[in-house]
């Protein structure tokens, strides 16, 4: 029997889903453009964090012991304070009688505000050697410590041995430490101290074309006459012992205001600023004690500082230039293009302007959303990784006792039963829309079926012969209905409409019923509470890489999902591939609902909220062809997961629905976003984070770890396919279904949330079908 539905006319205008469709489509490659850009974004801020804590691009290693028979003697037997004027390199002692008090390491949020805090109660200023990626992550500190009258050198970015370093390694170090100064403080500096250096006699033939290089750029490399060793946290009085210069000799001393606890330095330090005040010593910084030699150069009037065979008037000026290069020539003046040093003690000091100063912001500014992003994004990481293994608890146990309960013999509690056996004819609908290549093995299942039915083709505007194949068939109990192309939820309801029988079966036009799916499928209606089932979808077309995934998610998702949803009794979806319905009760909550893409989510929340209760017959089989292609499987995916979105959003005042119907908002809602949404976007933190702790940190427990992960994975899957009486061998595809495969899932569901948070819309979308399911005795 064939019934059409009357046309409107010849040409019709396009619908408002259409022309929705239309809009969306255009604004796809945008929405995916924005997901690959958040992806890129939190990589980005990553490896910045990384390379700040020196996990990315770190060299731990420290040379000693080296040759020094190419340094010249002069050198080595020299003042701490090294320069080069053309080419030619010059050394500097502190006067007599003076202390420049040095930190380095630092800055650091708790022991550099402490330093700060006794150098100003003793009216002291000192010169602070700082790590660039520390100065980037504690600005104010450093903001505090230059207003203070306090003067800054470099010490690198990320404190690595530069004689094992390339010349532009040298040079970036150089720069992105200015940067830091720049956009902390307004401030570049000419004074430089190598990490892990110590008295200038300790050069050696590896580090001496790093210094000479140093000076080519202008800077001035300062060494130590005295370490007081506080690192080794020997006590407040060595500390101030081992600080002490001999004799009335002036000198440089070496302190720490990072690496660790310095509360002994901290103690030590005023100690040692009274009782070196009180033997007559001054302190400043170390631009100040070159200034001070150059006066007593120009009292002696001989040209030539005193203590020092560095000539006058050769202090670096000039501010910097990129690749570390400081401009202008090296002049006694210390004054500078763009502004004038503050003071002899900050001499050494210009200020930033220009790109040095914007691009030195930016980079302050970046580190600090890294600082905020990445331990945020760590503790979602510790949530996720909860969710999901509770996920995977809860999946286990509650799957274990629904098949126990549903396949109970006739031992304690007696077999399990639904009540009495349903054997009223249904009506089975199916929806069809160009599906010549499967409708008639669809409808070969479908007579063979070992319950009474009548079977309605709803013809959704095929452009292809599926309704004149159905008719060719000459089943007796096959009606074919036509209608104009509206989606599959209007051809739902026009099949519902025509219905005869009060309990209708929904399928897709490519899917294959088992002989006796329908009689499984009704059998819970003999409980009046329930309003509709959902049956056991499986994938036909497995023997591919692609199928082979599909078909462990379905097992392993979608199903070890439904046990646990039925026993809950939330359970959020009854798939369109397998569900039946009391025709009465989707009357009564209005149809199909054409509000969403995912119509068979919104009627099973519908009926959660009217009432029904929904449950899951896993004995009721199902086979479905499955996306042949990844482009097929993104639109399909992409689909269900936005048109899920839609459903929530839609049903959400479920949240505050009373009594029965209330229990899906106030169970089913919460999992549902949880395990479907906010897990499964943050899932990626898991992966990302894996591959950046092998890469970056420790590859053996980074990969210990995935592994672990992958055996709860497969734990859960076995016993999935254990239920289901499948085959393991399927199994053999889960390692690298979760390295491709969950990827592409993640990034679809990403893209869902771009697209309804940008409030787009998508069209129903028409997978192409080979037909390659046929009967289930076909299927390995």
């Amino acid at each position: 029997m064939t019934t059409t539905t009357p046309a409107r006319g010849r040409r019709r205008a396009p619908s408002r889903m259409e022309r929705a469709a239309g809009k969306a489509a255009a604004l796809q490659k945008p929405r995916v453009i924005l997901a690959l850009l958040l992806l890129l974004a939190l990589v980005s801020v990553m490896l910045l964090d990384g390379y700040l804590r020196s996990e990315i691009g770190n060299d731990a290693r420290v040379r000693d012991g080296a040759a020094y028979d190419k340094v010249p003697e002069k050198i080595l037997d020299g003042g701490p304070i090294l320069t080069f004027a053309a080419g030619a390199a010059k050394t500097q002692s502190v006067p007599k009688k003076t202390i420049v008090l040095t930190f380095d390491d630092g800055p650091t949020a708790n022991w550099t505000p402490e330093v700060l805090k006794v150098l100003k109660e003793n009216d002291v200023q000192a010169t602070f050697f700082m790590v660039g990626s520390m100065i980037s992550r504690y600005p104010d500190v450093v903001k505090t410590l230059v207003d203070q009258g306090n003067e800054v050198g470099i010490h690198t970015f990320t404190h690595v041995d530069l004689s094992y370093q390339s010349a532009a390694r040298l040079q970036r170090e150089l720069k992105q430490t200015q940067l830091a100064l720049a956009g902390a403080a307004g401030v570049t500096t000419t004074l430089f101290r190598a990490p892990y250096s110590s008295e200038i006699s300790a050069v050696d033939n590896y580090s001496w074309p790093v210094y000479k290089e140093l000076g080519s750029l202008g800077y001035t490399s300062v060494f130590v006459d005295t370490d007081s060793d506080d690192w080794k946290k020997p006590g407040v009085s060595k500390i101030v012992q081992w600080a002490t210069p001999k004799k009335d000799q002036g000198a440089i001393v070496l302190m720490h205001d990072a690496g660790g606890d310095r509360s002994q330095t901290v103690a030590a330090l005023g100690s040692y600023i009274k009782k070196m005040k009180a033997k007559g010593y001054t302190f400043t910084t170390v631009s100040g004690a070159q200034a001070e030699l150059d006066r007593a150069a120009i009292r002696g009037g001989t040209g030539t500082a005193t203590g020092s065979n560095r000539p006058l008037g050769q202090q670096a000026s000039g501010s910097q230039a990129s690749g570390g290069q400081l401009n202008g020539r090296q002049s006694g003046s210390r004054s500078v293009a763009g502004g004038t040093a503050v003071g002899a003690a900050q001499a050494a000091q210009r200020k930033a302007t220009g790109a040095t100063l914007y691009e030195g912001k930016a980079l302050v500014y970046a580190v600090a959303v890294a600082e905020w992003v990445v331990p945020a994004l760590s503790w979602f990481l510790v949530v996720v990784g909860v969710a999901v293994m509770g996920r995977f608890a809860m999946m286990l146990v509650l799957a274990r006792r629904h098949h126990r309960q549903r396949n109970r013999g006739r031992g304690r509690g007696g077999k399990f039963s639904w009540g009495p056996t349903v054997t009223r004819p249904v009506t089975v609908i199916v929806p069809a829309y160009n599906e010549k290549e499967c409708i008639a093995n669809t409808l070969r299942s479908l007579a063979r079926s070992t319950h009474p039915i009548e079977i309605i083709v709803v013809d959704d505007g095929s452009e292809d012969n599926t309704s004149e194949i159905a008719e060719s068939l000459g089943m007796p109990n096959v009606r074919v209905i036509r209608q104009e192309n509206a989606g599959k939820p209007a051809a739902l309801n026009n099949g519902v409409r025509n219905a005869r029988h009060d309990i209708v079966v929904m399928m897709d036009g490519d899917t294959v019923f088992e002989p006796d799916a329908v009689h499984q499928l009704v059998q819970p209606f003999a409980d009046p509470e329930i309003g509709a089932v959902a049956g056991n979808a499986k994938v036909g077309n497995r023997d591919t890489m692609i199928g082979a995934w599909q078909h462990i998610e379905y097992v392993m998702g979608f199903n070890l999902d439904r046990r646990m949803y039925d026993l809950l009794r939330c359970m959020p979806t009854i798939p369109g591939a397998i569900g039946a319905f009391r025709r009465q009760a989707v009357l009564e909550v209005g149809g199909m609902s054409e509000d969403t893409l995912a119509e068979d989510t919104d009627i099973t929340i519908a009926m959660h909220r009217a009432g029904r209760r929904v449950v899951y017959q896993e004995h009721a089989k199902a086979w479905t062809e499955a996306p042949g292609s990844f482009k097929q499987l993104w639109s399909q995916r992409y689909r269900w997961s936005y048109g899920t979105m839609q459903a929530l959003w839609k049903h959400r005042k479920s949240l505050t629905d009373k009594g029965p119907s209330g229990r899906f908002g106030r169970v089913g809602m919460p999992l549902v976003v949880l395990f479907q949404i906010v897990t499964p976007v943050f899932a990626p933190l898991i992966d990302v984070f894996t591959v950046y702790s092998m890469l970056f940190v420790d590859f053996r427990a980074a990969l210990l770890a995935w592994l672990a992960v992958l055996a709860v994975q497969l734990i859960c899957a076995a016993y999935a396919f254990r239920l289901d009486r499948e085959k393991y061998r399927y199994l053999a595809m889960l390692p690298l279904q979760q390295l491709a495969y969950r990827q592409m899932m993640y990034l679809v569901l990403i893209h869902s949330c771009v697209t309804a948070l940008t409030g787009g819309r998508l069209r129903w979308q028409k997978l192409k079908r080979t037909g390659e399911v046929g009967t289930p005795a076909g299927v390995s």
